[in-house]
């Protein structure tokens, strides 16, 4: 795997490819005469600008609009993007790329490197307030934490350009895997001249500028947002797609009727649980199904009480079901987990499951009674804690069933009162802490243990756990150190236990996402593990075809 994966960074740095870069055409096919497309993205984006995005949704739109250093095919390969190609010395710690000349802004202005400079360093801004902000941690880039905590000035950061075609990156620590980890939306630059003029407001319609296969052609709070065909962007005749709505449905069974009604070519991944049989016997070749790296979990504020007391954090651990939430509420395929990382990720293959996983659900049970009433707890005096969660039905039908779990396996020692809050005001609670428990779920930045083991960092602004463990933040950072993949592979298992035996989340199950595409869309197999859609690679083709 290391092997390849270097000789594929070696073919791109010479400015080779091993795949192409927009809509994959086959010859002879018969492309229909209107290439506009209607997609389901769930629910309105909390923002769309790339350094105060938060989730999947922000993420979705901000990929169409906006284009990194490196960009991805279907099958989630990493492609050149608006660099054509890039170097990196002996010891991964300085990686250089160079610019395409006919990268361009929407407006017409040229992308150059300095514009990821300013992007980079506005990121790590602590004025800026990105959530991803400690992304440029994860990544090792020089000077990036002391910026974040206010210690120095973002000039410092380990950017810089070289010309206007060469931007160079230096690291604290060999990243082999670096370029992976590029696709993410809070490492895309922005335009700095349209910025720093229009101040919040650049990324209004009006105002708004961007280096993606489209242009935002229109915008309506919580309808929809209309992407056009972006005529500057530097491979514009290798799309296919003209036109594309992105809708804001948060109501899965709204979001199959509309499908149905041919309203709508790609549904979002939250479909109705109770339909999927039907849907498996009725249209098979329209139901994508996809393994993805993402776990459900159900995060604990650490810093509140009385979730800051391991024995309460262990009995909620041991006393959820997962099979219950899996096998029955679900049943698309979700794997059951007691671990954060999803053990099927590049160099997560040695994590194990917890002990007490293995263990009969009675026994675990009666552990948790034990725990709980250690802590204080009784049927007079039960543990009761409000868990929120955001709008979805699936969202709703898990946590009533969580719920009815808890209380029924503590013979009523605990008691859940369920809070649904829309999408910005529930990322606004986990943020500033106002939760007892939340659903939450991460989604893997790029295909490697680090972008989960990281999100629990102490110092990591994605945090919204507050979990704190000394020793997981050494034995994490170290895996800096290690260039070898078992290495890296052998702490990232050390640090994953540490995180188990501190029940410091409460993880319920890795994804597989579920869709329905029309048998006319092309370009989405659903091989991509991080499941992005891009519209680039997307196209139509004939219903006579």
């Amino acid at each position: 795997m290391q092997i390849r994966y270097l000789l594929g960074i070696l073919l791109i740095s010479l400015g080779f490819s091993t795949s192409t870069f927009s809509a994959v055409v086959p010859n002879g096919t018969k492309l229909a005469k209107n290439q506009e497309i209607v997609i389901n993205n769930s629910t309105e984006p909390q923002s769309i600008d790339p350094h105060k995005f938060q989730g999947v949704p922000e993420a979705q739109v901000i990929y169409q609009l906006f284009e990194g250093l490196v960009t991805v095919d279907s099958s989630g390969n990493i492609l050149p993007g608006t660099a054509e190609s890039w170097s990196h010395n002996n010891d991964f710690k300085q990686w250089t790329f160079k610019l395409r000349s006919n990268a361009k802004w929407s407006n017409g202005d040229p992308v150059t490197a300095y514009d990821f400079v300013y992007s980079w360093r506005r990121l790590a801004d602590p004025k800026t307030g990105s959530l991803y902000a400690s992304y440029l941690n994860d990544l090792q880039v020089i000077n990036a934490q002391d910026i974040i905590k206010g210690k120095k000035n973002p000039a410092d950061l380990g950017v810089k350009a070289l010309d206007d075609h060469t931007f160079q990156v230096s690291l604290v620590n060999s990243i082999p895997y670096f370029t992976s980890m590029l696709f993410h939306p809070a490492v895309l630059a922005v335009p700095q001249k349209i910025v720093e003029k229009k101040g919040d407001d650049w990324i209004k319609i009006e105002n708004f500028v961007g280096n993606g296969p489209y242009k935002l052609a229109d915008h309506v709070v919580n309808e929809k947002i209309v992407f056009e065909r972006n005529p500057l962007y530097w491979n514009d005749e290798e799309t296919v797609i003209n036109k594309a709505i992105f809708l804001s449905i948060v109501n899965g069974s709204t979001d199959l009727q509309r499908y149905r009604a041919g309203d709508i070519d790609i549904t979002s991944y939250g479909l109705p649980t109770e339909q999927f049989s039907k849907l498996k016997k009725e249209v098979p070749n329209e139901l994508f199904i996809s393994k993805v790296l993402s776990t459900y979990s159900y995060e604990i504020n650490n810093q509140k009480e009385p979730f800051n007391n391991v024995k309460v954090r262990e009995a909620l651990n041991l006393s959820l079901d997962r099979k219950i939430i899996t096998d029955k509420v679900l049943a698309q395929g979700e794997i059951p987990t007691y671990v954060f990382t999803p053990t099927y990720i590049s160099e997560g293959e040695k994590i194990r499951q917890p002990e007490y996983s293995k263990l009969p659900i009675n026994e675990r049970n009666k552990k948790a009674v034990k725990l709980l009433e250690e802590a204080g707890y009784s049927k007079s005096n039960p543990l009761k804690f409000t868990l929120l969660y955001n709008t979805s039905e699936n969202h709703k039908k898990i946590a009533i069933a969580a719920a009815s779990i808890w209380k029924n396996n503590t013979q009523g020692l605990v008691e859940v009162s369920l809070e649904n809050q829309e999408w910005k005001t529930y990322l606004d609670s986990r943020r500033l802490g106002n939760y007892d428990i939340a659903r939450a779920g991460w989604s893997a930045g790029y295909n490697q243990a680090a972008t989960f083991i990281n999100y629990f960092l102490s110092n990591a602004t994605s945090n919204t756990a507050f979990y704190k463990n000394d020793e997981y933040d050494r034995l994490a950072n170290s895996a800096y150190q290690a260039i070898n993949t078992d290495v890296r592979s052998e702490i990232y298992a050390k640090a994953e236990d540490i995180l188990a035996k501190d029940f410091g989340t409460i993880p319920v199950y890795n994804y597989v996402n579920v869709r329905l595409v029309k048998p006319y869309v092309k370009g989405y197999e659903g091989k991509d593990p991080l499941d992005n859609i891009l519209l680039k690679n997307l196209y139509l083709i004939s219903k006579e075809n």
